[in-house]
């Protein structure tokens, strides 16, 4: 991915810059977050070229899952167009508390993040996706001939190893050091026909290319985490698989709908379920078109679904 230079707007600046050329809509440069994954980058991408279509100006900028908190309270940056509930939900609603942010709605998409594995794998492991199946069969996903079965595991902090120990999986770890080592991993599984179980998530190019499904374990609750005599170990916490159904926002600056009002109800309208965002991504991370050209040919061929985000008074007013 190409470096994309960060503009550092003066926020107070915002409220006087506007364009002779477009008066009725405010020029300051929308500035549009990009993180490090592809489907953010090609949703980021599209809502540019949307915003620009009905007269603003957009610009891209890179930051961190951690980092665009703090840029967008600030208003150095003003949208981020998909926001993780399971590994950003706590910054994002204590940044919508705390007033530096605003909510602006939700995707159809539902977002998981969980244990995953091929679905010929059922082949050799009768009674999957059920965890019980999983459990019963964990010999078959042994690496090194041994009754211990590997689960691979991405470069991010999550309890694996606590729910392995919970639900007395005969599992062991392995993590990877990039996200891309996960599909090479499954490349490899499936060229020759291994079981294999690692983590995935959802929406993600992955389900719009190979057939698969997530291990079912116990229905997560926040009890899972804090309360080790829920469920069904006594003795530990994390005998639950992962949210289900978790929710894909859109994030904008405190300040935004008072300077791009229209620009605003367009990003409210802005929606993409889990399909859409699946093949999206697999156009740059299976097929290897770049982010740019991805999100321009959807935009030239969606244009009736796109163009229905667009309020009235948007064309030709605010």
């Amino acid at each position: 991915m190409q470096r994309i230079a960060k503009f550092f707007w003066i926020p107070l600046l915002v409220f006087c810059c506007f364009s002779s050329a477009n008066p009725s809509k405010n020029q300051t440069p929308i500035n549009i977050i990009v993180n490090n994954w592809s489907s953010q980058i090609v949703l980021a991408y599209i809502t540019g070229e949307i915003l620009d279509s009905v007269g603003y100006k957009t610009t891209y900028s890179e930051a961190t899952t951690n980092e665009q908190w703090g840029s967008l309270s600030q208003g150095i940056d003003h949208v981020q167009i998909e926001v993780w509930e399971g590994t950003m939900s706590e910054m994002f609603n204590r940044m919508v508390e705390s007033g530096g942010i605003i909510d602006a709605g939700s995707h159809d998409a539902k977002t998981r993040e969980d244990w995953w594995y091929p679905s010929y794998v059922e082949l050799v492991c009768p009674g999957l996706p059920d965890w019980q199946a999983l459990k019963r069969c964990a010999s078959l996903f042994s690496v090194d001939g041994s009754d211990v079965g590997e689960y691979v595991a991405g470069p991010w902090e999550k309890p694996e190893a606590a729910r392995i120990r919970a639900l007395e999986l005969n599992f062991s770890v392995s993590t990877v050091s990039e996200a891309d080592e996960l599909w090479v991993a499954l490349s490899h599984a499936r060229k020759n026909k291994l079981p294999i179980v690692l983590f995935n998530w959802s929406p993600n190019w992955v389900e719009a290319v190979y057939d698969g499904k997530f291990v079912e374990f116990p229905n997560y609750s926040p009890e899972c985490e804090t309360d080790p005599e829920w469920g069904l170990n006594p003795d530990f916490h994390y005998d639950c698989g992962n949210p289900k159904n978790g929710w894909l926002k859109k994030a904008v600056w405190s300040k935004f709908p008072d300077l791009w009002p229209c620009a605003y109800d367009i990003i409210k309208n802005i929606n993409f379920d889990n399909k859409s965002i699946a093949m999206l991504a697999a156009q740059v991370d299976f097929y290897k078109e770049s982010h740019r050209d991805t999100a321009a040919k959807w935009v030239n061929e969606n244009k009736p679904t796109w163009k229905k985000w667009i309020p009235s008074h948007c064309v030709s007013g605010s």
